[in-house]
């Protein structure tokens, strides 16, 4: 009686298993967003293409998008600038958006209070395929409720950064390759023998 009591609950119980794993199956969806691009691409396109725009490179064409939220964008925001603040940036609407500017290669460029505020929503965009994107470099200050944008000079880079990328993927396989060449040596172990205690006392 027992045996029949443990095997109902052992069918049961796979049972229950193999339905929630059917259920999981059933119910799993593809994550909405994919990156297009992964770091090695991304940090390469960004070290050959010139990603920052200045002011005076903005033309009728271009669409300009404040990451900002929208209070700050109501005290006061760039000429025909849109506002998309940086926690609705992946809405499927806005992505609907960026995806009818690409088709229609518009260049659009994100500003917030300075580059680096910008730099989140540009690098997650540009990951998921946007290379249409740039960044406006300018900083954004108030003065009496009054916005002041002024234009801030970005350092370029002095080192080759696709050559060093580059160079690091080269060294990187050539140490494995290293590695899987390179036979694990071997550990010697010398066994010591043990001496003999002389027996104590005596007859």
């Amino acid at each position: 009686m027992k045996e029949l009591e443990k095997v109902k609950r052992i069918s049961i119980a796979s049972t229950l298993f193999i339905l929630a794993v059917l259920i999981g199956v059933l119910t799993f969806e593809r994550p909405k967003n994919m990156y297009a691009m992964n770091t090695k691409t991304t940090l390469e396109k960004l070290s050959t293409n010139d990603y920052m725009v200045s002011l005076n490179e903005i033309t009728p064409e271009v669409i300009i998008i404040d990451i900002r939220s929208q209070y700050e964008y109501d005290k006061g925001h760039l000429e025909t600038a849109i506002n998309i603040s940086t926690p609705d940036i992946l809405s499927e609407e806005n992505q609907g958006f960026f995806n009818e500017l690409k088709d229609a290669n518009k260049i659009v460029v994100l500003y917030g209070k300075s580059p680096q505020e910008a730099n989140i929503p540009f690098m997650l965009l540009y990951q998921l395929g946007f290379d249409n994107v740039k960044l406006l470099a300018v900083e954004n200050n108030y003065l009496q409720n009054k916005l002041i944008t002024s234009q801030i000079d970005i350092e370029k880079p002095v080192a080759d950064i696709k050559a060093f990328i580059a160079e690091s993927v080269k060294k990187s396989n050539a140490s494995k390759t290293i590695a899987e060449k390179t036979e694990p040596v071997k550990k010697v172990v010398t066994v010591q023998k043990k001496k003999k205690k002389v027996a104590e006392g005596g007859c």
